[in-house]
């Protein structure tokens, strides 16, 4: 197109000459229809680029799309690895498809770019880079966005170093630990890209208006803040890892005043309590700016040993029955569970410690105990 561009608008400038009637002059005239058949075929050139790239965009809708449900079938099997199912959690594979796609954006968002540089050039009638490059650099944007605030997720949910305790409860004044990836590896390394952490960031979502008070603060006492940097070896991608957290309500929380963090001020049980962590991220790459943000699934924060339990139990119901990661007031109102959801997620605590799951004979002695002979 540049070579098209430039070759037109040498002939222009050297043949075509405004104001002068020169009509009857055959060598100006055969001059003048040379000149507007290289302006026609440049007009088709230019069009045909913009279809392909009108083509290009269609097909990197729906490979986002597919991307979209592969990720939501990742964080599936998370969610049910954190309750002890076997299944693999790797991200190696999302993490090069997402990183793929994003090139393939970025250089189209390159070529627009180059377009509108020939437009500011060269331009005529009805020229079909005025009207269509706006719009394809719109579109562009909207995938490139959608596609970057989806490739930032939480790789390790929150779970303590204690390898024989469960992940999602923690207990406050211990340390526990929790990753973020994100699985677009492009990244400008002169553009500081920093991770924050914060709990319950916005609030228990849908609280109920009788409760005003919420549920209990937490803090962060260690550092709630990393760069995200690209890992020890290439395949670790870029990560924020924050491995030595502290959690702890501030003093005041409760009527006592004394900073126990057994003072609920919330309508719930602490071990009923769900918090969540938000990772937010400063990105940026070949000038796109904006911040990500992304959370951990549900968890409880207990006070002592004794609730371990109770928490654990939470925990295993929610992710059982919710639909909404987010649902923090779940157990305001905690739907039952049919028993054979409940007996495979039992059969996966059995699994998770002793390498074999509960058969079918275990399940119906369990079944018996909580249900009777009926």
């Amino acid at each position: 197109l540049e070579d098209l561009q430039d070759a037109f608008d040498f002939c222009f400038k050297v043949h075509y000459q405004s104001g002068e009637d020169r009509n009857r002059d055959p060598q100006y005239a055969r001059q003048l229809q040379a000149l507007q058949a290289k302006l026609q075929n440049l007009d088709q050139r230019r069009r045909e680029v913009l279809a392909q790239m009108q083509q290009l965009l269609g097909r990197s809708e729906t490979l986002r799309e597919l991307l979209q449900e592969e990720l939501g079938d990742w964080k599936e099997r998370q969610q049910r690895s954190c309750l002890g199912a076997p299944t693999n959690t790797n991200l190696r594979q999302l993490e090069t498809w997402f990183t793929g796609l994003a090139q393939g954006l970025f250089q189209l968002r390159q070529l627009l770019r180059a377009l509108s540089d020939l437009q500011r050039k060269v331009t005529y009638e009805r020229d079909p880079l005025v009207a269509e490059t706006p719009l394809l650099e719109q579109r562009l944007q909207e995938q490139l966005m959608h596609l970057l605030k989806s490739a930032f997720v939480v790789e390790q949910q929150p779970s303590t170093p204690n390898p024989c305790k469960r992940p999602l409860v923690l207990r406050t004044g211990s340390k526990f630990s929790a990753r973020a990836r994100l699985l677009v590896r492009l990244h400008d390394r002169n553009h500081h890209m920093e991770a924050k952490i914060h709990i319950d960031r916005s609030g228990p979502r849908h609280e109920p208006p009788a409760h005003p008070r919420g549920f209990r603060k937490f803090n962060i006492l260690t550092s709630s803040s990393k760069t995200l940097l690209a890992g020890d070896s290439p395949q670790e991608g870029l990560v924020c890892d924050f491995q030595y957290l502290v959690g702890a309500s501030p003093r005041p929380p409760g009527p006592r005043g004394d900073g126990s963090a057994t003072s609920s001020q919330g309508p719930l049980a602490v071990t009923e309590e769900l918090h969540l962590i938000t990772f937010t991220l400063a990105y940026g790459y070949c000038g796109l700016e904006l911040e990500l943000e992304t959370s951990t699934l549900p968890f409880v924060i207990i006070s002592n040993n004794n609730q371990f339990s109770s928490a654990w139990a939470s925990i295993l119901w929610f992710n059982m029955l919710s639909s909404d990661p987010k649902a923090q007031h779940f157990f305001s109102a905690p739907p039952p569970a049919p028993w054979p959801c409940l007996a495979e997620v039992l059969s996966w605590q059995f699994e998770s410690v002793a390498e074999q799951g509960l058969s079918q004979d275990h399940l119906l002695m369990m079944a018996k105990k909580l249900f009777g002979k009926a």
